[in-house]
């Protein structure tokens, strides 16, 4: 089932339940889908599965970035919407990775690539953003990444 049928059928049972809160952060991810359909990414109207999980990121890392200035804001009420819609969000998202498995992969990487120093860190972030594609922040292979170059 593709993401956008999912989604429509999610609304429905949103509408449905009378959940108001759910129904909008639905919304805003058919939003999404449908500016994408009309993007450049789009091949005969449909998306590839690579750029909707990609998009989805997106929606849940500006929603947590809303949050946190929520919360320095001192306005709880906001931050708490924005965090229960990223929630909501990452429901369509692969299972992201744990920081463990992160790093025993990108270890795998090092030694794939034969990096030896941080100069190298550009040729691991290379294999690695494509390899953790979806499943990952890369914000988090990044630092992985440059701690397991700074001790070699």
């Amino acid at each position: 089932m593709s993401l956008e049928v999912q989604i429509n059928n999610d609304i429905k049972q949103a509408m449905l339940n009378k959940e108001k809160d759910v129904l909008e952060s639905l919304r805003a991810i058919k939003s999404a889908i449908l500016l994408l359909k009309t993007s450049k990414d789009a091949v005969d109207g449909q998306v590839p599965e690579s750029v909707e999980v990609a998009t989805l990121q997106k929606l849940v890392k500006q929603r947590r970035e809303a949050a946190e200035i929520y919360v320095q804001q001192n306005r709880q009420d906001l931050a708490d919407a924005e965090i229960f819609q990223a929630n909501i969000i990452e429901r369509y998202l692969p299972k992201q990775l744990s920081r463990e498995e992160i790093e025993t992969a990108v270890k795998a990487i090092i030694e794939q690539v034969g990096a030896a120093s941080p100069k190298d860190m550009g040729k691991v972030m290379g294999v690695a953003s494509k390899q953790f594609a979806g499943q990952a922040d890369n914000k988090v292979v990044s630092e992985i990444v440059k701690a397991l170059l700074m001790s070699k």
